[in-house]
């Protein structure tokens, strides 16, 4: 049984968006859409979701004095139609970061400047002003003293290399060699990083059945189906490393090593149109949740293992305007009117903390006879506000189960019960819930044991959703 929209939405994925060793998860916010949220509205969005990077695709400046002092980083992107003014004018490069980032920072804290968005292969015509306008730009951040607090590249599309398997291989579309040079040449001289598109869901769908769905969701590989580069021998477990070592190697192929790749967009839509069956909630889910568990890791790649990929997820809400099928209008993780594709939380995951000593074999279960609705909304709760541990009821993990509510809803009361036990928490639920002696681990699937003495359910507070 597949899941349904609204059950495809209880599931929440606990994402952490920022670690020790300075990798991080940030995300995209396009405009391309009917009724796009005031500027102060979506900082309420970031705020309540903990997202700590953003990228804007323009400098508006409702949106930077909203972020203001909010302590997100920002990158911020001069649209492909102020190009060619800013590379043909120093003094027009000049007064844009005057007016876009030195008017604003450092009341907010603007990281970096993409220069453009795939420049080279959506306006090729622009290609000779690309490197000048990024040159002039670069200059005027040295004249106000913020070279050192922004940075500047461009963000470039995966069709720069027109074979990216086996990575080994790959290199940049010739066509393009002399800009390529200049403008690693400028990422290197500025300290700054190659920024790349990485969308496996567009590698997934021109390659027409070469390559598992799985390979392109993250997901385990059958043993027959390994991935490898005949000729480093690097297993390739997910297509989202073989993009970023494809531009690795793109680099090494005009001689440029040492320079950091960051993926500026990277998601899974979520809709598609009739010749777009993998366009769909649950693999925009089990994709997002499993970048950002990849990302966070600090494994790096293949032929890269030390150096972590920060990454945007593409993108915050959904953007009807956007031009062409079905697919593209439906990358978000929102809605225009800030309600969740699919419910997600972006706060840090929360730490288990050990059974304190009590009484074990107590569990905080569904009542089976409970409203769907009601558990539904009970679910939602527990694994969003109530901070429960949700990870073990994602898809692919060992407590999924798409045709069980009750045994979903089960897990997250539980977990969350075992948690806030003894400060107070308790196993109501909207009165869908219940307290068993009766252990519902099964399998690989273990819930967790009591983390409290009480024998009987208490009532006293009700800790589901309100209506």
């Amino acid at each position: 049984m597949v899941l349904g929209k609204w059950e495809r939405s209880i599931f929440v994925l606990i994402l952490l968006f920022a670690n020790a060793s300075g990798a991080y998860v940030g995300i995209n916010i396009g405009n391309m859409m009917s009724n796009l949220p005031s500027a102060a509205d979506i900082v309420l969005i970031l705020k309540a979701q903990q997202i700590k990077h953003v990228r804007l695709f323009d400098a508006n400046h409702q949106m930077l004095g909203a972020l203001a002092n909010t302590g997100i980083d920002v990158m911020i992107g001069v649209p492909n139609d102020q190009l060619l003014r800013i590379g043909n004018s120093r003094s027009e490069a000049a007064d844009w970061i005057n007016k876009n980032v030195a008017a604003f920072v450092p009341e907010t804290n603007i990281t970096y400047i993409a220069v453009g968005n795939e420049i080279l292969t959506s306006i090729p015509n622009a290609a000779l002003v690309l490197v000048p306008a990024m040159q002039f730009l670069q200059s005027a951040l040295v004249a106000s003293n913020l070279n050192l607090q922004v940075k500047v590249s461009s963000p470039l599309s995966m069709d720069m290399i027109p074979k990216s398997f086996p990575p080994s291989t790959a290199t940049f579309n010739s066509s393009w060699n002399s800009v390529m040079s200049q403008y690693l040449q400028f990422l290197v001289n500025t300290g700054s990083p190659l920024m790349v598109n990485a969308q496996p869901y567009y590698g997934y769908i021109k390659g027409q059945g070469i390559y598992p769905l799985e390979y392109a969701l993250f997901q385990p590989l059958n043993p027959n189906n390994q991935i490898v580069d005949p000729n480093t021998n690097f297993y390739y477990d997910n297509m989202f490393d073989a993009m970023v070592d494809a531009a690795y190697y793109s680099m090494q192929s005009l001689n440029f090593t040492g320079i950091p790749v960051i993926v500026t967009a990277s998601g899974w839509p979520s809709q598609g149109g009739a010749n777009e069956s993998d366009a769909t909630v649950d693999n925009a889910l089990i994709y997002n949740s499993n970048l950002v568990r990849h990302v966070l890791n600090n494994s790096g790649t293949p032929s890269q293992p030390t150096t972590a990929v920060s990454t945007y997820i593409y993108e915050l809400f959904n953007e009807d305007l956007r031009p062409g099928p079905v697919s593209e209008k439906n990358w978000g993780i929102f809605f225009s009117n800030g309600t969740a594709v699919y419910s997600l939380n972006f706060g840090n995951q929360a730490v288990s903390k050990p059974d304190p000593t009590g009484l074990v074999g107590i569990f905080c279960v569904a009542n089976p006879s409970a409203d769907t609705n009601a558990l539904k909304k009970g679910l939602d709760w527990a694994c969003g506000p109530g901070e429960a541990n949700c990870t073990a009821i994602l898809p692919g993990e060992p407590c999924y189960d798409a045709s069980n509510l009750v045994a979903l809803a089960s897990y997250a009361y539980n977990d969350y019960y075992h948690r806030m036990q003894t400060s107070g928490g308790t196993c109501n639920f909207g009165n869908t819930a219940m307290i068993s002696t009766t252990n519902p681990s099964h399998g690989s699937c273990v819930f967790a044991g009591s983390s409290g003495p009480s024998n009987s359910t208490d009532s006293s507070s009700a800790f589901g959703p309100s209506s």
